[in-house]
C-alpha cells in the first residue's frame, strides 16, 4: 500500500510534458507574486491563455520551422493561418479582437487601416465590405448580415492585411509608463515597425513590477513569449521599470522606450 501512495505521489508532483499549461502556470521570479486581475479584464484573459507542451517550436504559416529557435520560452496555443498576416501587430489585434468576442462584446470591435480608415466589426457583420485600391477605401454592402464565426474571421483576416504597427500606434492611445501592465503594448510604428504585448504582470514586497511579453513576428509564425536576453536570471520576465530608462530590449527587436507604449481602452 505504501508503494502505491508513493508512486500515485511521484506522479501528481511531477505533471507529465504534455499537461496543459498556461500563461499564468510560468513562475515568476523569487520575492515576485502575481498582482490581482479584476474577473472578466483582458489581463485577466491574457493570463489564461493555453499554452503548446513545453519544447514545442516556433513555426511559420507554411509550416516550416523558423530558424531562431531561441527567442521564445512558450508557445500560445493560437492558429497562426495559412497565409503570411498574422504578423505582430496582427496577433495584437487578433487578441484583442478575441477577447472582445469571446465575453459577448464584438461589437466594441474597431481597428483602423493604415490609411487611417476605421473598420468596426459592427459594420462588417451588417454586410458592409472594404474595397480598397490604392491608398483609398470604399464601403459597399455586398453580404448579407451575419454574426458567424466565418464572417468574423473574415473580418480578421481583412484587418491582417490593411493594418499594421503603424496604424496601431496611432490608434492607441499611449500609456504612462509608471502603469505598464498586462494588456498593455508595446509598439514602434513602422514599414517594418514591431510591436509586443505584455501578457502579464508580477510585483515585489518593495513595489518592483515585472512582465512577460509575447508576439509574432515576420513572417507570420506562432504567436510565443519571448525570452529575456538581458537578464538570463529573471528570464523570461522582463523589468517594467526599463522603459523609462534603457528600454525593454527583446530578442529580435531594438530597445522598446516609454514614447512606444500604448493601451487599450479599459
Amino acid at each position: 500500500m505504501n508503494l502505491i501512495v508513493m508512486v500515485l505521489s511521484s506522479l501528481l508532483a511531477t505533471p507529465p510534458a504534455h499537461a496543459d499549461r498556461t500563461i499564468a502556470s510560468i513562475a515568476p521570479p523569487a520575492g515576485f507574486a502575481r498582482t490581482p486581475m479584476p474577473k472578466g479584464s483582458f489581463g485577466a484573459w491574457l493570463r489564461a491563455l493555453d499554452l503548446k507542451p513545453q519544447g514545442t517550436p516556433v513555426r511559420h504559416y507554411d509550416g516550416t520551422i523558423k530558424p531562431n529557435q531561441g527567442a521564445h520560452y512558450a508557445v500560445v496555443d493560437l492558429s497562426t493561418g495559412k497565409r503570411n498576416l498574422q504578423q505582430c501587430a496582427d496577433a495584437i489585434i487578433r487578441l484583442r479582437s478575441e477577447y472582445l468576442w469571446q465575453r459577448g462584446t464584438a461589437d466594441q470591435i474597431s481597428f483602423r487601416f493604415t490609411n487611417n480608415t476605421a473598420v468596426p466589426w459592427k459594420k462588417w457583420r451588417q454586410g458592409w465590405r472594404t474595397k480598397v485600391r490604392g491608398n483609398k477605401v470604399k464601403w459597399v454592402k455586398s453580404a448579407p448580415p451575419s454574426r458567424s464565426r466565418a464572417t468574423f474571421d473574415g473580418y480578421l483576416r481583412t484587418l491582417m492585411m490593411y493594418a499594421g504597427t503603424a496604424s496601431l500606434s496611432r490608434e492607441l492611445p499611449r500609456r504612462e509608463p509608471a502603469r505598464l501592465g498586462a494588456g498593455d503594448v508595446l509598439v514602434q510604428g513602422g514599414f517594418p515597425g514591431h510591436a509586443v504585448m505584455v501578457l502579464d504582470e508580477a510585483r515585489s514586497s518593495n513595489g518592483e513590477t515585472v512582465l512577460l511579453l509575447g508576439q509574432s513576428f515576420m513572417p507570420a509564425q506562432d504567436f510565443h513569449v519571448l525570452v529575456n536576453p538581458s537578464a538570463a536570471a529573471i528570464s523570461p520576465w522582463y523589468r517594467a521599470a526599463d522603459i523609462a530608462g534603457r528600454g525593454i530590449a527583446t530578442p529580435e527587436w531594438k530597445p522598446f522606450r516609454a514614447r512606444d507604449l500604448r493601451r487599450f481602452p479599459r
